[in-house]
């Protein structure tokens, strides 16, 4: 459910919608916009990748995974909300705004991926990952739905009113619809009651421990490099999508919003049916052809000279990217020993971050010496290329036993 919340903030804020409108409109221009949203994506993945392990460790020993959800969740609902208040000439702090709310959004997408081993075994954490990514995606194709009514009639245009009020609805979104999981979850940690001081030192002191201790977890470090890399091309991707179609196709906000619609839909139905997939061929299989067909897409939209090859290339975008981030999250839970799974998700959160950070500065930088958009998503190549032979290294089954042993999946 957690995932049906939070895919607003992802789907309007970063890929569809105020992404371009920050490049449009808020920037001088199309390139200075492309550049500058980059280095904005860059400090908040950043950040997140610096705060994340501690404050997973410090989570899983005071028993305040919940509580920090929480927290997280009201930061990015308020400054969600802040970014309705952003127009022409305001880039500077529109950034600023953003990058908190990134920060937020991604400390949430971290702390809950480390509740998945308590709510799943080691035979279904692929279901139930693959339906987590696919009611994610769901929920941003629905919550596209009222926000392309809103920037094609239902809003007068002064001003951007129209496009501005989807930040509006990509915080009401989070806020309610995250109110079950406040309700319902459990967190099984007992709640340990200590000062502030106390759990940071702790948190530090077992993020090193964690850090000693990823020798014996070989394969999930492994993992969490070779993602730090293939991600590296998915952040850009997302984080780029919506301002490369405008700038090189033209497209308009109620173009990019239709473009959602199908991208979020192909992308939900494909990470639930591959976390069935995935569970009978396993993680590595099917993140190794969710790669190979990714490379297959991006090379498309790299080459199209018209629309209807850049709509085919999105689609097959959709079609691949959620199950390679389910099976990326499932992969993981499943070599995690429960007493270790708030900081090593921790660390696949900042594998992801530090990737989300490299891959959209790489395009920034391209961007920012060639003035080509076209060029600079050529980079995402080899972004995957690399990471799926750094895939091939995993060996799945030892990272499987090895947690095993240890107690974990958490079921």
């Amino acid at each position: 459910m957690y995932d049906f919340a939070h895919s607003a903030f992802g789907t309007i804020v970063v890929t569809f919608i105020f992404s371009a409108w920050f490049a449009r409109s808020i920037a001088p221009d199309d390139v200075l916009g492309g550049v500058w949203w980059t280095r904005a994506v860059t400090v908040s993945a950043v950040t997140t990748a610096l705060i994340m392990p501690v404050i997973g460790a410090m989570g899983d020993f005071g028993g305040l995974k919940k509580r920090f959800l929480l927290i997280a969740t009201m930061i990015c609902v308020v400054l969600t909300a802040g970014l309705f208040g952003m127009g022409p000439g305001d880039a500077w702090i529109a950034a600023l705004v953003f990058i908190g709310a990134s920060v937020a959004y991604e400390s949430m997408q971290s702390l809950a991926n480390a509740f998945l081993p308590e709510i799943s075994t080691r035979e279904n954490m692929g279901r139930i990952s693959g339906l987590g990514w696919g009611l994610g995606y769901f929920g941003g194709l629905l919550c596209l739905v009222p926000a392309l009514g809103m920037v094609s009639g239902w809003l007068p245009e002064d001003g951007g009113l129209n496009v501005r009020s989807t930040n509006l609805l990509a915080a009401g979104w989070l806020l309610v619809f995250s109110i079950p999981v406040f309700l319902f979850l459990r967190e099984r940690q007992p709640r340990r009651r200590a000062s502030l001081g106390t759990y940071v030192r702790m948190g530090f002191g077992r993020i090193a421990d964690t850090a000693r201790d990823l020798r014996r977890y070989r394969q999930a470090v492994r993992l969490l490099v070779a993602r730090l890399v293939y991600n590296d091309g998915l952040a850009t991707a997302f984080a780029m999508a919506a301002i490369f179609a405008g700038a090189e196709f033209g497209m308009e906000t109620a173009d990019l919003l239709i473009l959602g619609i199908v991208v979020n839909l192909t992308a939900g139905a494909s990470a639930i049916g591959f976390g069935f997939v995935q569970d009978r061929i396993g993680g590595k299989r099917t993140i190794a052809v969710t790669l190979v067909l990714l490379m297959v897409a991006i090379a498309m939209a790299w080459s199209a000279r018209d629309l209807p090859m850049f709509w085919a290339a999105a689609i097959l975008l959709g079609l691949m990217v959620g199950p390679n981030q389910a099976g990326s999250r499932a992969l993981l839970g499943s070599f995690v020993p429960e007493s270790k799974q708030g900081e090593l998700f921790g660390f696949y959160a900042f594998s992801g971050r530090l990737s989300a950070a490299a891959g959209p500065l790489s395009y920034g930088l391209i961007l920012g010496a060639t003035g080509s958009h076209r060029w600079a998503i050529a980079s995402i190549l080899v972004f995957l290329a690399a990471g799926f032979l750094l895939l091939l290294r995993v060996d799945e089954e030892e990272g499987v036993a090895l947690a095993t042993a240890e107690g974990a999946p958490a079921g």
